[in-house]
């Protein structure tokens, strides 16, 4: 595994008195930055105690911008170990092998620059992300597309992807309404949901008329991404994935993954970090109830541990353990407040399976590949191509660890019946695996990402609430800044941290983001006239 040179940042000095460093951008020169209000560097005096619930990647980022700044952090975690739904837990395959089971892949993309500057913190040069080589789409009509040689910078990569795909024929790109995609030039937060949070992902790309195969084997693709189906997501979701992804930044699509699972590789090392600045981690301990002290002076957290007193609270909490814990919180937030957490909704139900077979697929198999039309089926990874434990067991045995993914599955089919319709999708993407038997598979289901439907923007959280001592983040809340999924949850978790450090008269942490606008004035101008 190699570090990422063109995303270096010079690595902050080790021990409880580090200056904490800002993460720096990657290649995309107008990225922004988002600079905290002025303060002191750190507390001085009697520091103040905040309490985190959530130990995920909002939480993680909220407690470390919180501690590097002199603050008492406690972090509660109701699960046994840190990373939220980037969790992993040890289990014993049928050959005796220890192995690590997760709840899938994840793409580390080069635009995140908060949750990357939050691994720094444990891993400077980030030598435990490696680089794919590509991003490929299959189609089971057989056609393909990849990005590996797509430009990065806009428009550049827009027509490269364009001519270099064999969806756009000339043909189709002449039915294609070139206004209707002027939009999607210029987003911008929070205007684009002003304008685009009433339809839905699939009416826009309809509107657009984007070629029939380009709208399911890319479009699609990317839209699920968000767990959702697009019929269901809001089109202003999808115009920011576009943005941040694809027409408004210079990274790329290509991305990297962590050379080890998840555990071992991100959330202990750093979990190792907080509690080197004095952060107690209290996995395993659920919170029941937070109650808020009048006046904003504080809250009361109750759980399994027993009631603690805190100067505030940062809930980094998934949709459920959000409405739970207001429902039972009565006096937390107002009454608006509270009846927009209790409407929060949840993406449909999503399948993880991992396979352990016994003889290898194919060696130019990708380590990922994306997939459309092969029924539930969404991507197939091969994970011995990139992690290590992966690796190590196909070495040893001569065999494979596939992992397939289902998103937005229904809930009028029994679970086997889904799980095996799931692996009999494997043999028609890669037909080497049709005679492999399984030593071992192992079936993740979870229903708790968070769903962005159509008109539902107004009711998502801002990370400050009613109530100045009790502050929201996560991947759900609602900010100005063209951030999305584990990006959006490590921005919103520094901004609590930068809110609370704020109050206490701290200067908190440095921010990027992917430029805030669309990155032509002429193609600006275009998207303004688009729009009258």
């Amino acid at each position: 595994m190699t570090p990422l040179p063109s995303d270096a940042e010079p690595p902050a000095a080790a021990g409880r008195t580090a200056r904490p460093t800002a993460p720096r951008r990657g290649r995309d020169r107008r990225a922004r930055t988002v600079p905290p209000p002025r303060g002191r560097a750190r507390i001085t005096g009697e520091a103040p105690h905040v309490a985190v619930v959530g130990g995920g990647i909002a939480g993680l980022a909220a407690a470390t911008g919180l501690a590097e700044r002199g603050v008492r952090v406690t972090l509660y975690e109701r699960e046994p170990g840190l990373g939220g739904r980037l969790a992993g837990r040890r289990i014993r395959l049928a050959d005796g092998s220890r192995a690590t089971m997760t709840r899938g892949f994840h793409a580390f993309f080069r635009q995140y620059y908060n949750l990357r500057g939050l691994l720094r913190r444990a891993d400077p040069a980030l030598a435990v992300l490696t680089g794919l080589p590509d991003y490929p789409l299959r189609h089971s009509s057989g056609l393909r597309d990849s990005f590996a040689h797509v430009p990065r910078t806009p428009p550049w990569s827009a027509l490269g992807f364009a001519a270099l795909s064999p969806t756009f024929t000339l043909r189709e790109m002449a039915r294609m309404n070139p206004r209707a995609a002027l939009p999607l030039l210029d987003v911008r937060t929070p205007d684009v949901y002003e304008r685009l949070d009433g339809v839905s992902a699939r009416r826009l790309l309809d509107r657009i008329r984007f070629p029939e195969a380009a709208h399911h084997l890319a479009f699609e693709v990317f839209s699920r991404s968000f767990f959702a189906d697009p019929e269901e997501l809001s089109a202003a979701e999808m115009a920011l994935m576009f943005h941040i992804y694809f027409l408004g930044s210079s990274e790329g699509l290509l991305f990297d993954v962590p050379g080890e699972p998840f555990p071992q590789a991100l959330w202990e090392p750093l979990g190792r970090y907080l509690t080197g600045h004095g952060v107690t981690l209290l996995t395993g301990c659920a919170v029941e109830a937070v109650e808020s002290v009048p006046g904003g002076a504080g809250v009361t957290v109750r759980g399994g541990h027993g009631a603690a007193r805190h100067d505030a609270v940062v809930l980094a909490l998934d949709v459920d353990g959000l409405r739970h814990l207001v429902a039972a919180s009565p006096g937390l937030g107002s009454p608006d407040w509270r009846r927009r957490m209790l409407r929060l909704r949840t993406a449909p139900p999503f399948l993880v399976s991992r396979l352990w077979l016994d003889r290898p697929v194919a060696p130019d198999r990708p380590g990922f590949l994306g997939t459309s039309g092969f029924g539930p089926l969404d991507n197939v990874s091969v994970l011995e191509r990139w992690e290590g434990e992966a690796a190590r067991w196909a070495s040893r045995t001569g065999g494979s660890v596939v992992e397939l993914h289902a998103y937005a599955l229904g809930t009028d089919t029994a679970r086997q019946v889904q799980q095996d319709r799931l692996i009999g999708r494997l043999s028609r993407v890669y037909p080497e695996t049709r005679e492999a038997k399984a030593v071992d598979v192992r079936h993740e289901w979870r229903a708790d990402c968070p769903l962005f439907p159509v008109g539902g923007h107004r009711d998502r959280p801002t990370v400050r609430t009613p109530d100045p001592a009790v502050l929201v983040a996560g991947d759900l809340v609602r900010t100005d800044l063209p951030v999305a999924l584990m990006e959006r949850a490590a921005t919103t978790g520094f901004l609590a941290a930068n809110t609370l450090l704020e109050r206490w008269g701290v200067r908190g942490q440095t921010l990027w983001t992917v430029p805030d606008r669309g990155r032509s004035a002429v193609l600006r101008g275009l998207a303004r006239l688009a729009g009258t």
